[in-house]
């Protein structure tokens, strides 16, 4: 049962929201009071309502290109019997539409005699604010800040040929109510702000970017410091693409910085820690839980618990409290990530990691912010290891394969390692290897962990939620490397 006292303020929000706005033909109790028969065969399930406000700016070459404000409303209702789900949703928040879709899950339990799973444990958390960030500024003060932005990335350099920037931001409100009448509440903001710059120089031209964001308000992303140095690292990238050589290819030594390419991680190995793909054995880590999957030293969790971060949520959206999930204890696999499905139909605790894009979507298990820790050694000790290798820094776009962990990840800014130095930038450089087999590669792990600053956006099965990743310094050994060089 939820502590109405802890989340007295969120459940007031919604309440307003989906029963007690003007024109609501649908009130609390009456939701409460179907979705209880409409799950009373049913092992699990819930009522998933959804509020949200969501607005985009973007500016290319000087000038307002496309702006846009969208509001939904909605409701998805699930019924869980076994391994079957039945699922309804609707944009119309009304009684009748609340009638049609239970009629329509309930029948997923037709003869099912089941019994309610207990419901989530009651949080006190609250991971970042309440407020809405679309609320706190002026729309004209958000779209003066990219106008700075172009002059100021122009004023910093006469190579400078083109600029684009985004500024995005989004409140949800969400109310989970379950068959036991028990109910709870999130109020969740969301800002990013991305800049991308092009650069030419003898006939030459080349892209750097960068972006960061958060759970908290347009204050952060407003403020001069922040955005002149998300320019500026920008303009750093571009430049440095103006002076990369082809990649080289072959099988070789590599360094990854830390931060962002924790991607990696998060693809190659972190979709493969999914309840789902676990307990179906579609994953190459099905049968591997407490065998060493990695060389000492590796230590990998999933912790949806940071203040402010992107991944991160007070509870998921079945209404679990996230939770900081050991997925890799000094090598050995300790856990997987589970939604209450999977976590159900396997035996062990839900984790937190049921997500859904939406309302009109079914909830499964996601990542939050996943991230490799710490280890003992100096990035500077690491790179004068290398005779010959690759220093890979940011990452674009990648592929894995869930069954296999195989992926191919490409190197947005990468440099070769010579007689352990850094020296010429290279382009055109993947990664090629799988998930399972580069964790027993690792040779050193970095004293300098960071997290991504506020990008990540995860797909799977047509879903994208927000998330975070993270990671130090890290040298593999024996990885194979496409380049482009002749």
């Amino acid at each position: 049962m939820t502590d109405a006292s802890a989340l007295a303020t969120p459940l007031a929000v919604t309440d307003r929201l989906f029963f007690e706005r003007d024109g609501a033909t649908l009130d609390r109790d009456g939701a409460v009071g179907l979705t209880r028969s409409s799950l009373a065969a049913s092992d699990d399930g819930e009522l998933f309502l959804e509020y949200q406000e969501s607005e985009s700016i973007n500016l290319d070459d000087g000038h307002i290109r496309s702006a846009g404000f969208d509001t939904t409303l909605g409701f998805g209702l699930r019924a869980v019997a076994g391994e079957a789900t039945g699922y309804a949703h609707s944009g119309e928040l009304s009684e009748a539409a609340l009638q049609r879709a239970a009629a329509t899950v309930s029948a997923v339990a037709a003869g099912h005699s089941g019994t309610q799973a207990e419901p989530p444990r009651a949080t006190n958390a609250r991971l970042y604010s309440d407020a809405n960030p679309l609320a706190g500024t002026e729309f004209g003060k958000r779209t003066s800040l990219l106008a700075e932005i172009d002059a100021y990335a122009r004023g910093r350099d006469p190579r400078v040929k083109q600029v684009m920037a985004s500024l995005g931001g989004s409140w949800q409100a969400v109310q989970i109510i379950r068959a036991d009448a028990s109910r709870v509440a999130d109020l969740r903001p969301l800002v990013r702000l991305n800049i991308s710059v092009v650069v030419e120089q003898n006939g030459r031209r080349e892209t750097g970017s960068y972006g960061y964001g958060g759970r908290f308000d347009y204050s952060q992303i407003l403020a001069d410091a922040q955005w002149r140095a998300a320019v500026d690292e920008a303009l750093r990238q571009a430049f440095v693409n103006l002076d990369s050589q082809p990649a080289p290819a072959g099988e070789m030594e590599v360094v990854l910085g830390p931060g962002w390419p924790g991607i990696l991680l998060h693809e190659a190995i972190g979709h493969g820690l999914e309840g789902d793909f676990t307990r179906k054995k579609t994953s190459a880590f099905a049968d591997l839980l407490g065998q060493r999957i990695a060389v000492p030293g590796v230590n990998v969790v999933d912790d949806g618990t940071l203040a402010d971060r992107r991944g991160s949520l007070t509870v998921d959206d079945e209404g679990t409290p996230t939770s900081r999930t050991v997925l890799i204890e000094d090598g050995i696999l300790r856990g997987f990530l589970q939604d209450r499905l999977n976590a159900r139909l396997s035996g062990v605790r839900a984790t937190g990691n049921g997500r859904r894009q939406s309302y009109a979507h079914a909830p499964m298990p996601r990542m939050t912010n996943t991230i490799m820790l710490g280890g003992p050694h100096h990035p500077e000790e690491m790179i004068r290891s290398v005779q010959r290798g690759l220093y890979a820094v940011n990452f674009g776009g990648g592929q894995v394969d869930i069954t296999s962990g195989k992926f191919v990840f490409s190197a947005s800014e990468a440099y070769l390692i010579e007689d352990g130095r850094v020296t010429a930038p290279v382009k055109g450089a993947t990664l090629i290897g799988n998930g399972p087999d580069a964790l027993t590669k690792v040779e050193m792990i970095g004293n300098d962990m960071a997290l991504d600053p506020g990008i990540g956006t995860c797909g799977k099965n047509g879903q994208g939620v927000p998330v975070g990743v993270g990671q130090p310094t890290l040298k593999l050994t024996g990885l194979t490397v496409g380049g482009t060089a002749a």
